[in-house]
């Protein structure tokens, strides 16, 4: 019996299974490194004004219609100020900038190319809005932390294969519940970038 084909393709509107996505987004951030405590309801909206955004890029992976992972991009520039000012700070250029959010992938996917693919897609939808870079954050969680699982997977390698590296002394705060939690937790988060 053969595997059924992933399709990688972009969500161009807020019509095309949001519900899906948001709580693929919130099944993959409970997990390693995230530990997100996920609301479907703030997701779904997220993702509806992500999608609204001027020359935003949503990127799925689906088996049918069922999506196994997502991927998205947009201008740097429109990102909150809590996201830009570090970077201003670090001498990037955000007007020339695209910001990669998150690229999640249910687990049963890794190792079959889909994280390039998720890569391939932003950078050229970046490239094609006139973007000279690609920046992109990651969660800092500690080596000690009692919560990383004994195959936990380091992503740095795969970033830096794809040409990209920490920019040294960037870092920006996001927030969130973690599973179990009453109250948001800041989190540090360290930006990577690239030239495209």
């Amino acid at each position: 019996m053969t595997e059924p084909s992933i399709i990688v393709d972009r969500v161009t509107s807020d019509a095309e299974g949001l519900e899906a996505l948001a709580t693929l987004r919130i099944r993959i951030f409970r997990e390693w490194p995230y530990l997100y405590e996920g609301d479907a309801a703030h997701e779904e909206a997220y993702l509806r004004a992500f999608l609204a955004s001027e020359r935003a890029t949503l990127v799925r992976a689906r088996i049918g219609e069922e999506p196994v992972g997502i991927a998205t991009a947009s201008p740097l520039a429109g990102q909150p100020d809590s996201l830009v000012a570090p970077l201003v700070a670090a001498g990037v250029d955000v007007t020339r900038s695209f910001y990669f959010g998150e690229s999640v992938l249910l687990p049963a996917y890794h190792g079959r190319g889909i994280g390039h693919l998720f890569f391939d897609a932003r950078e050229a939808a970046a490239r094609d809005a006139g973007a000279d870079y690609a920046i992109f954050c990651g969660v800092v969680r500690g080596e000690d932390d009692p919560r990383r699982p004994a195959d936990a997977r380091d992503l740095a390698p795969f970033w830096r294969k794809r040409g990209y590296a920490p920019i040294e002394g960037a870092l920006c705060e996001m927030s969130w519940k973690e599973i179990g939690g009453s109250e948001k937790i800041s989190h540090p988060m360290q930006f990577w970038m690239r030239a495209l």
